[in-house]
């Protein structure tokens, strides 16, 4: 048999190959970096890390390996494949996923009895002892001889010259008193008698009072008490008949001939029990009552006699209507007033004498009625079904003023329009027999909802109109003059009450059902909203200078907001019984006022002071009550201020309107 070479057998142990040198390198297997078990055989290891897996949810591949190679995803089933296998595995339970590997790890039983352990609330190593004997590091004994033979320091026993200035210092501040050398005090006592009778207070508590002391003997308590003491029978038998609670002494004096033949005291246990049970029980602390008197809690307000003038009693009425006057409006000289109602007629009245001027009959329930504030343009608006109308009363009025307000009404029929987007509105001139009635413009709504409502701007040129059941088109803004109309809002939040005008600024309130936004006409943004905090919204109104607005509600409420105070109410009233219907601000007095389901009208002194430290002042001074009556749980609907006079009007559903004055 050939023997093998030295060289033969190394080759075959390990790989040898030829260097550059002519001499030959051994190269050795592949060092595992990760290598860290007792078997030989280990499993690819994925290195990309602690990442998130799911950014490898797209590719075939689930990472890296240590030598760059890509790791393949396993083979996965669906969720029955997991479940038979779970069935044919008995030791699925014993098993949990590795996120970075992709598969299912089996756990050992060291790891097992890990998680016994953590869920049993134990120490994870069970051969960690906690009760260990403390292992001394430092020894606590001190040692005889020092660490260091250097001598002693000079510092150590030569006094320090810092020190002594701080001293006399301190002996100088002493001398002038601006320092108090501490005095002793006396310890005070840590424990104390809970009983005793003292009648200084303790320290812990200076507002303690001392027990009451227990009232001395009398003479007929004594065992040999004088005869006028001593009760007769007759005493003694009127006595025991008594209740406990009705005697006069809770005992009977009775005489002994020494003080030896007197017997225990057969009271004695209830005595002490009730003597425990009175210091237990009684108060005995001191309490400071606050003498307040309560008048001097309620606000200050001045007299309703000093804030005149106000309207307080019932003027004139204004029969005619025969059905419930839901609206009217006062004309800008404060001679005329027009009203609509739900007996399908318009009427114009004389303010002053009461009568009846003119008379329109329309063709639906009539809503609203603005008059123009312009003095110059003798026109009013009213709201018929889905259309806006309006009117010039030529009767009560020149022919010049008249022509006046139909050319300028009428003027926006002239213009051609330049932009051709399609119209929400129609502008419709009227039928000869309606221009004969003083109809001069009606616009006609696309949608067949009904106009709640139409106020106008203080110019007299614009107008809003509102169909709270017409969606994002229930809140249109035209211009009289040039026949345009535009779609403000292309989304409406909420259930829309009432719309209004800002007197000033070109700002525009909307009142839904709990909120009132503001928005900035200018900027088109929503600026403000204000938070109601009431549960329905049913009018609005805003103070002629333009800085408070108040607002009416179903729930009995007036709110007042200050807006440059608060987005909250800066006043809450709630003086009608029924829901409050309208509140209306005077254009020139400090005047406010609600009318409500209850028959009344509250009237308000509200004075807005120029000083913005200053805060409104709110006083009610009148209920007017008498002129109107509840009809079908409905009482006054409407109440609008003269514009000069210290007069309001109000309607009501019992078909009047009353004008009262002070």
């Amino acid at each position: 048999m050939k023997r093998k070479t030295r060289l033969e057998k190394r080759e075959e142990e390990e790989l040898v190959v030829m260097g550059p040198s002519g001499q030959f390198r051994e190269i050795w297997p592949e060092i595992d970096p990760v290598y860290d078990s007792d078997t030989s055989t280990e499993d690819v290891q994925n290195t990309v890390g602690n990442i998130p897996m799911e950014w490898y949810d797209d590719f075939p591949h689930i990472g890296y390996d240590v030598n760059g190679q890509k790791v393949m995803k396993p083979a996965i089933g669906d969720e029955l494949d997991k479940f038979l296998d779970k069935l044919d595995d008995p030791d699925s339970w014993m098993s949990v996923k590795d996120d970075l590997m992709q598969r299912d790890v089996k756990l050992t039983d060291e790891e097992l009895e890990i998680i016994r352990r953590i869920q049993m609330h134990e120490i994870p190593d069970k051969d960690y002892n906690p009760y260990e004997p403390t292992v001394e590091w430092f020894t606590s004994k001190p040692m005889v001889m020092p660490l260091t033979a250097a001598p002693e320091p000079k510092r150590r026993f030569v006094p320090s010259r810092w020190e002594a200035k701080k001293i006399m210092k301190i002996a100088r501040a002493i001398r002038e008193g601006r320092i108090l050398p501490r005095k002793t005090q006396a310890e005070p006592p840590r424990f104390y008698d809970l009983w005793t009778d003292t009648e200084q207070s303790r320290s812990d508590n200076p507002m303690h009072l001392p027990a009451p002391k227990i009232k001395l003997p009398e003479h007929d308590e004594s065992y040999n008490p004088p005869e006028e003491y001593v009760p007769t029978e007759k005493e003694k038998e009127e006595w025991e008949k008594k209740d406990p609670e009705d005697r006069d002494k809770s005992y009977l004096p009775k005489k002994y001939s020494s003080l030896r033949a007197v017997p225990a005291y057969d009271k004695f246990l209830k005595d002490r029990f009730e003597r425990c049970l009175d210091l237990y029980l009684a108060p005995r602390v001191r309490k400071n009552k606050l003498n307040i008197d309560p008048e001097s809690l309620i606000p200050k307000l001045p007299h309703p006699r000093d804030l005149q003038p106000f309207p307080i009693s019932l003027t004139l009425s204004y029969d005619g209507h025969a059905d419930r006057v839901r609206t009217f409006s006062i004309d800008p000289t404060g001679l005329w007033i027009v009203s609509g109602s739900d007996d399908r007629t318009i009427r114009m009245w004389e303010v002053t004498t009461g009568r009846c001027v003119q008379k329109w009959d329309v063709e639906d329930i009539v809503y609203s009625i603005a008059w123009c504030p312009n003095k110059d343009i003798w026109i009013f608006a009213v709201t018929l079904s889905n259309k806006v109308a309006f009117i010039s009363p030529r009767l009560m009025c020149s022919e010049e003023v008249s022509n006046f307000a139909a050319k300028y009404a009428s003027a926006g029929f002239n213009m051609q329009k330049a932009d051709k987007k399609p119209s929400v509105v129609e502008w419709v001139k009227p039928t000869e027999n309606q221009r004969q009635n003083g109809y001069i413009v009606i616009i006609s709504h696309l949608h067949d909802h009904t106009v709640k409502q139409v106020t106008w701007h203080r110019k007299g040129d614009y107008f809003a109109t509102l169909a709270p059941d017409a969606g994002t088109q229930g809140i249109l803004i035209h211009q009289l003059t040039r026949h345009h109309s535009q779609q403000p809002f292309r989304k409406i939040k909420g259930l829309v009450q009432r719309v209004i005008f800002h007197p000033i600024k070109p700002i525009f309130f909307v009142a839904t059902q709990r909120y009132v936004r503001v928005y900035n006409l200018t900027k088109q943004e929503l600026s403000k909203t204000l938070l109601s905090g009431v549960k329905w919204i049913s009018s609005i109104d805003v103070h002629p200078m333009g800085d408070n607005v108040i607002i009416g509600s179903y729930d009995k409420r007036l709110c007042w907001f200050d807006l440059d105070l608060s987005a909250r109410p800066y006043r809450t009233l709630q003086y009608h019984r029924m829901a409050t219907r309208c509140v209306a601000f005077h254009k020139r007095l400090p005047l406010l006022a609600s009318c409500s389901d209850d028959g009344t009208i509250q009237i308000f002194h509200g004075m807005v002071y120029n000083d913005l430290l200053q805060n409104p002042l709110i006083v009610p001074v009148k209920i007017l009550k008498g002129g109107h009556n509840i009809v079908n749980s409905l009482g006054v609907l409407h109440c609008e201020f003269h514009p000069s006079h210290p007069w309001i009007v109000s309607s009501g559903a019992d078909h009047k309107i009353n004008l009262w004055t002070c």
